[in-house]
This record gives structure tokens, C-alpha cells and sequence, in this order.
């Protein structure tokens, strides 16, 4: 039985777990929204983490077929897809019958009409989330289950009558929270046999026609060959699942970090900073990494690093959440969108507005009155986003400028807008230097917490800086 290492990054806006083996090889990850209940978000995040890792061993148990039969490929891709639905649909029961309860409870005069258009929006957005599950890869894109409904959910009230607006609205906010944050148990097997019977239903409806040419000829070929092989894919795949299911993913040793890392129920040593996680996880994926930059949901971290992943400067700002994911939280609210929508709407700017606030209260202010003045949605989110960059970047030069490689972490790092304004800016300031955005760039001090349980070591930051900021 091998041995494997947990890091837990329990943030102020999202939880993430990461589980590595003996190599330092990512088996699993898990995240989910923080909220109000940090204990939950971090069994929640472990939990997807030990559900991932089962993929990842499965995966491994197929390697030849999947790399040398499409059917494989694409069945496993599928199935991963899947088993997300099934998840997500347990907990989109719960909050349907918790919505229902909640609008039952309602004191409004017109009450039954709240609940028959709460029926109908139900109706409208079950079956077009399970759409984009099974046929679309919404799994992929690593949105929280409060984001995939909420943005669904509020198209279809912003649809209904006037007077209904406030009570639907108020129905959500109140049903949507205690079902997030439901501690909830999966049988990986069970999921997994259900899963394969909604892909034996979607194989058998396929056609072999191409789609309008809208593909590229490989996914076609993969979605033939699977149509024609998955009974094959599927009988391989059982001989394996007992034992997968089975399998004991035995936590050697684990590592707690990030804003609510003194919450979780972890031995004193076995909590370490998020400034040397994330630092220790960026070098881990890039080796010549030398500055860090970690804009998170309360604070933002510029990080100077040594050759071994430790780090050597640092600089922060954890006095407000402005500038980071809680302030970009804010104003998507204040937009009325969610936090996804916020880069791709920014990236359709004409002109950055300035920006002159930097408190997120009053910023909200200030783009209430923009709006009012007329100014385009966009450009007021390009300015925002810009300004956001700005205050990251005075920190990378108090920390001492970026040196060599430079990677980028944390959550904010996967909105598209930040991330051109971070390119922008440091190529201004710095030049041509190589800068690392990676696909798990939101992992990182996860990853290094794992990493740092592997192998059990006691490190700590600075001392001079330590004295300074409280971390």
C-alpha cells in the first residue's frame, strides 16, 4: 500500500486539498467554496480530493488502453464529467426541496404564485445543467455548485414577473447556504455505476453525422469509436472498480494552511504559512522560480524566492480585502453577475476607467456613481481589474522586483483580466522575463502544504519580516 501526503488550504473565499504520492505527484485535488463554515469547506475539499485520487488510480490502471484507444481516452473523460453531475445532482435535490420549504414558509400574499414560478425555473434549469454535464464538460471548468446554479437560476427570475423578483431572490439566499455548506457522503462505486449508465444512454443516442463541421476531426473519431466500443471500455473498467473503490488512500502525514488554517483540527506542526506553501508549491511546478505573486480571496503575497523553494523576502497587504478575491466578490455582486463573468465582461473594454478608491466600500460607491454617469459596464471593470494589478504590483517592488522566473498563484489568477494586466505590467516594469500562470495556479499553497508533510521538515519565514506583519 503506498503512502500519500494531504495539504489543505482553507482560504477566505475557496478550500482546496491536494493529495501527492512518494513522488510528489499529484493523485488528487478537491475545492470548494469557504463561506461561513470553514470546517465543512475543508472536509468538503478533502473529500473531492480522496474521489479525484480514485480517478487518478484508475486512470493509472488503464494507461496502456488509454493511450493507445480513443474509445479509453474519451470514455474516461466522459465518465469523470459524469460522475460530477451525479454529485452535483444530490445536492441540487437538497436545495430544490429546502427552496420549496423556504417559499412555504413565506408570509407574502401571493405566495402560491412565488411557488409555481420557483416550480417552472426549477424546471427550466435542471435539465439544461445536466446538458451541460453530460454533453458540454461544465465539470471541467471547476465552478462551485453555488455559481452553476445562481447563474441559471437568476437569468430565469430576471424572466419573471416584477413582483417576483424579491421573493425568488430571497428564497435562494436563504436555501442556498445551509445546503452548500451539507456535509454530504458519496459511495464512489455507486457514483460510478450510475455514471455509467448515463453515458450507456448518451452513447446510444449519438449519430454519426458531424455536427455543422464545428469540430476538429479527433473528436469525432474519439466520440465514433467510443460510440461503437463502450460496452468494451465499460467491462474493462468494472475489473477494476472494486478494487479502486476499495483501495485505503492512507494520509501518511498532512499540512494545514492559508487565512483560516488555525480553524482546522491539525497538530500545531503540522500548520505552516501560506506564504511558504505557496512558494514551495510554485518552485515544486517550476523549479527556477525565483518571485511569487499570490493574490488571494483577503490578502495578496509578492514572495521572493531561493533555489531550494524557501523563501527569502516577502511583502503583503492583509489589512483589507481590497484588491483581492473578496473585493472582486463584491463588486460582482454589485454588478449583479458572478465572480466567472467578471474577467471575460472586462476583456470587452474600450478604455480602462480610473478607478480612484481603493476601500471596497467606497469603490462600490464610486461605481454606482459611474453607472449612473453613464459609463460603460466593461470599462469601469477593466479600471477595477487594472487597479487590482497596480496595488499587486507596488508590493513586488517593495518585496524586491521580480528576479528570473515569475508565477503567479492563486485564485484571482485564473481571471482572464488580471492575469493580462499582470502580463502587461510586469513586462513594462521588468522587461522580457518568463512568467508561469499554470493550470493549478489556485492549488499551489495546497500543494506545497502536501509537499512540506512528505517531507516533515521545519522551516519559517524571515525573521526580520516576521517580527514586522502578523501572517
Amino acid at each position: 500500500m503506498g503512502k500519500y501526503y494531504l495539504g489543505i488550504d482553507l482560504g477566505s473565499t475557496t478550500s482546496k486539498a491536494v493529495i501527492i504520492n512518494e513522488k510528489d505527484e499529484i493523485i488528487g485535488r478537491g475545492i470548494t467554496n469557504t463561506r461561513a463554515n470553514y470546517k465543512v469547506a475543508a472536509d468538503i475539499a478533502r473529500e473531492e480530493a480522496v474521489y479525484d485520487a480514485r480517478f487518478t488510480l484508475l486512470t493509472n490502471k488503464l494507461k496502456n488502453d488509454i493511450d493507445s484507444k480513443p474509445e479509453f481516452k474519451k470514455y474516461m473523460k466522459d465518465i469523470r464529467s459524469v460522475f460530477q453531475y451525479r454529485q452535483f445532482k444530490r445536492r441540487m435535490d437538497s436545495l430544490e426541496k429546502t427552496l420549496k420549504k423556504t417559499v412555504a414558509a413565506f408570509t407574502y400574499d401571493n405566495k402560491a404564485k412565488i411557488a409555481e414560478a420557483l416550480n417552472k425555473i426549477i424546471e427550466i434549469i435542471r435539465p439544461d445543467i445536466r446538458n451541460e454535464f453530460v454533453n458540454e464538460d461544465l465539470g471541467s471548468k471547476n465552478q462551485f455548485f453555488r455559481d452553476i446554479v445562481s447563474e441559471r437560476y437568476n437569468a430565469e427570475v430576471e424572466k419573471a414577473e416584477k413582483s417576483l423578483f424579491e421573493p425568488l431572490m430571497l428564497a435562494f439566499d436563504k436555501s442556498i447556504t445551509p445546503v452548500e455548506n451539507e456535509m454530504m457522503q458519496f459511495n464512489f462505486k455507486e457514483l460510478v455505476d450510475e455514471s455509467m449508465k448515463t453515458l450507456e444512454k448518451k452513447y446510444e443516442g449519438l449519430i454519426d453525422e458531424q455536427e455543422n463541421g464545428n469540430k476538429e476531426d479527433w473528436y469525432y473519431a474519439e466520440l465514433n469509436a467510443v460510440k461503437n466500443n463502450y460496452r468494451n471500455v465499460e467491462s474493462t473498467l468494472r475489473q477494476h472498480i472494486d478494487e479502486i473503490a476499495e483501495q485505503n488512500i492512507h494520509i501518511s502525514n498532512m499540512v494545514g494552511t492559508g487565512y483560516g488554517r488555525a480553524l482546522l483540527p491539525f497538530p500545531e506542526d503540522c500548520i505552516k504559512s501560506e506564504i511558504l506553501c505557496h512558494a514551495f508549491g510554485a518552485h515544486a511546478v517550476f523549479p527556477n522560480t525565483k518571485t511569487v505573486l499570490d493574490i488571494g480571496g483577503q490578502d495578496t503575497k509578492a514572495i521572493q524566492v531561493d533555489s531550494h523553494g524557501l523563501v527569502t523576502s516577502f511583502h503583503m497587504n492583509d489589512r483589507c480585502a481590497a484588491g483581492c478575491g473578496r473585493y472582486l466578490g463584491y463588486i460582482a455582486d454589485e454588478f449583479g453577475i458572478s465572480l466567472n463573468e467578471l474577467g471575460p465582461e472586462a476583456m470587452k473594454a474600450d478604455k480602462e476607467t480610473t478607478i480612484c478608491s481603493t476601500c471596497t466600500v467606497f469603490a462600490g460607491a464610486e461605481v454606482k456613481e459611474l453607472l449612473h454617469n453613464g459609463e460603460k459596464r466593461p470599462n469601469i471593470l477593466a479600471g477595477l481589474h487594472k487597479a487590482i494589478v497596480q496595488r499587486a504590483m507596488s508590493l513586488i517592488a517593495r518585496s524586491g522586483g521580480v528576479r528570473n522566473e515569475f508565477t503567479f498563484t492563486g485564485g484571482v489568477a485564473r481571471n482572464q483580466a488580471v492575469l493580462k494586466y499582470v502580463k502587461q505590467m510586469v513586462t513594462d516594469s521588468y522587461g522580457e522575463v518568463t512568467m508561469n500562470i499554470h493550470t493549478d495556479s489556485i492549488f499551489m499553497g495546497a500543494l506545497g502544504g502536501a509537499m512540506f508533510a512528505r517531507r516533515n521538515i521545519e522551516v519559517d519565514l524571515p525573521a526580520k519580516q516576521k517580527k514586522m506583519r502578523k501572517v
